[in-house]
């Protein structure tokens, strides 16, 4: 009996989360040979192009060229080393901030040609399959009206704050491809909708694993794990010790690029020279590194 892999949205915007390595792209390239293995829904990505902009943005908001005007030096330094690689540092850092503006701009405008994973699930949410549900599926129909029934009564999954039947929408249809595909189900989610994650155990929310076992069978299997990885396992995807590392590294330290900038001070114009010069060079690499994963 093959498995089935539903994905929360938020999984597939880490994406633009995480710093691009070469297990990165191997990550991606398992949505291009495994589409039949993984349950989509338009509620899925409509979410994800409603938010792929906004986590753009928010992963690059926080770079800023730095306030030269401050930096100035006597006279006597002017031909210095120091003076000199200052110099060049500064040209470095105008050039990695307009590239970083030039790529993002691309990103932004034109996904289908510039940004790797929008292409990648542009394929998956398009790729015709028994448990894709598009819009022009008429089995839709029967899934919102589950839905609203569910969501009305307040079942879950539903954050507290929810004002729409997305997760419903979701959830129905987990249980439909379940029930008429005779599969295991594993649901990838990093958030509280499905249920909870404590010492590195994530474990389905108490009725929805009672509803599935009611709908579908008591000898069906469901799942639920943070890990995109571990998912792809138990549907006898084969997935690298370096792919499961990059992850892991993702739920440790849930890299952004604001947090990196947290842990760099503010410039700050009364420094020594060396100093002002280990800082330059320290924005100079971070600047690399976030330009690496566009």
């Amino acid at each position: 009996m093959s498995t089935l892999i539903f994905i929360d949205t938020n999984i597939y915007l880490d994406f633009y989360r995480i710093r691009g390595t070469d297990a990165t792209l191997s990550i991606l390239k398992h949505f291009d040979t495994n589409r039949d293995h993984i349950i989509t829904t338009s509620e899925v990505e409509m979410e994800y192009k409603k938010n792929r902009q906004r986590v753009i943005l928010e992963s690059l908001g926080n770079l800023k060229t730095p306030d030269f005007s401050n930096l100035t030096l006597p006279a006597f330094f002017r031909e210095s080393k120091r003076h000199k690689s200052i110099i060049k540092t500064q040209k470095s850092l105008s050039e990695q901030i307009q590239k970083l503006k030039d790529r993002t701009a691309k990103l932004l405008e034109s996904p289908g040609r510039n940004d790797q994973v929008y292409m990648v699930l542009q394929r998956l949410f398009r790729a015709k399959g028994d448990c894709h549900l598009t819009r022009t599926e008429k089995v839709r129909f029967k899934i919102r009206e589950l839905a609203q029934k569910r969501f009305i009564l307040g079942y879950p999954p539903r954050k507290p704050s929810d004002t729409s039947m997305v997760d419903a929408i979701n959830w129905e249809w987990i249980v439909y491809c379940a029930q008429h595909c005779s599969n295991d189900i594993v649901i990838v989610s990093r958030d509280s909708d499905y249920g909870v994650h404590h010492e590195n155990k994530s474990i389905l929310n108490d009725w929805l694993l009672l509803e599935f076992k009611e709908r579908v069978s008591h000898k069906r299997s469901i799942l639920l794990t943070n890990r995109l990885t571990e998912a792809f396992k138990q549907a006898l995807i084969v997935v690298s010790t370096e792919e499961e590392q990059t992850e892991q590294e993702l739920l440790k330290t849930k890299i952004s690029t604001s947090d990196s900038l947290s842990q760099l001070p503010n410039f700050d114009p009364s420094w020594s020279n060396e100093t002002k010069i280990k800082w330059f060079k320290a924005f100079d690499e971070l600047l690399k590194n976030n330009l690496s994963k566009l």
